[in-house]
């Protein structure tokens, strides 16, 4: 099973209170900009999520020192001691859910951690689960080896 973050897009008031708490759990101060997430207004009243998949994964490919892996949740995860800051990831997400900032050394992502979801006052967010394709499968089996292998 692969855990990400989704959103009820029926239940979405756009107040923004999950870039909110995002930046301030991940960055100590308020600003939409680093949130690992964002909310994007679609039209009168109807809101659409930018976050990460965990499923896509071209990231994990496009990484030329591996510093992007899967760990066993399924989530996509960033090692900022191995990541060089080169921005491949970002070039190469097709939904621009691998964010920048700049001053910053690493790149960042939602990494499913729910914090938004537990302040979300509409209940708009949850910690779901999917089931994984067997392409996921391969990346967690393929990743955890990377892993055991840069320890």
């Amino acid at each position: 099973m692969i855990k990400y973050l989704k959103l009820h897009h029926d239940k979405c008031i756009g107040c923004m209170t999950c870039t909110s708490t995002c930046s301030k759990m991940y960055y100590k101060e308020e600003n939409p900009a680093k949130s690992r997430i964002v909310v994007q207004e679609q039209g009168i009243g109807k809101y659409h999520l930018v976050a990460c998949d965990q499923e896509c994964r071209k990231c994990v490919e496009e990484c030329p020192t591996q510093a992007i892996t899967v760990n066993a949740q399924g989530v996509v995860m960033i090692n900022s001691k191995l990541c060089v800051g080169c921005l491949a990831c970002v070039a190469v997400c097709p939904i621009n859910a691998m964010r920048y900032f700049p001053g910053q050394s690493t790149p960042f992502k939602c990494i499913a951690c729910g914090a938004c979801a537990k302040t979300c006052p509409a209940d708009a967010l949850e910690i779901a689960e999917k089931e994984e394709s067997p392409q996921a499968k391969e990346y967690i089996e393929v990743t955890a080896h990377l892993r055991k292998e840069h320890k």
